[in-house]
């Protein structure tokens, strides 16, 4: 189905089976979709800020310079998401499955990760500022000690929160 650009903003859509749709340049604002299954989706150059997706399926689907901004993506699946260049600015995570996903050059900036999954997650060039997290957040193993380093105490009970530079830099690869 092609939705492509279609404008959508505050639709009601809990629960939607929206597997493998086009919504490439959607406008969704402040869209209600929990529990809707996106996987495979294109939701590339989409606009995403402020909606509701709760537990929503987002798995394999396709968030390039998508704008997920202060979006609510409590305990989503994001297993393999390519999110490029995605601004996740303020965004709720907590408890979401990134696990594998591509998040090279996203803008994670404020984005609440408590208990998030984000292992074997591909980070060069995202921007962590001031990301919060937990002990229950899984951070690929290259990112473990640095975040730990570089995070204060936040507001919460065994809240953290990430205050190194920001820029996850990729690794120097021998030639």
């Amino acid at each position: 189905m092609d939705l492509s650009r279609a404008h959508l903003v505050g639709a009601m859509l809990a629960g939607a089976k929206l597997k493998g749709v086009n919504l490439s340049g959607a406008l969704l604002t402040k869209a209600d979709l929990p529990s809707a299954d996106l996987s495979l989706a294109n939701l590339r150059e989409a606009d995403l800020s402020g909606a509701n997706l709760i537990a929503a399926n987002l798995s394999e689907a396709y968030l390039s310079r998508a704008n997920l901004r202060q979006a609510y993506l409590f305990g989503a699946n994001l297993y393999k998401a390519e999110l490029v260049s995605a601004n996740l600015t303020g965004a709720e995570l907590i408890r979401a499955n990134l696990t594998g996903a591509e998040l090279r050059g996203a803008n994670l900036t404020a984005a609440d990760l408590r208990g998030a999954r984000l292992g074997k997650a591909d980070l060069p060039g995202a921007d962590l500022t001031s990301v919060a997290w937990n002990e229950q957040t899984v951070w690929p193993d290259v990112l473990v000690d640095r975040i730990r380093k570089n995070s204060r105490r936040g507001r919460s009970q065994g809240e953290f929160v990430f205050t190194g530079d920001g820029r996850e830099r990729p690794p120097v690869l021998p030639v």
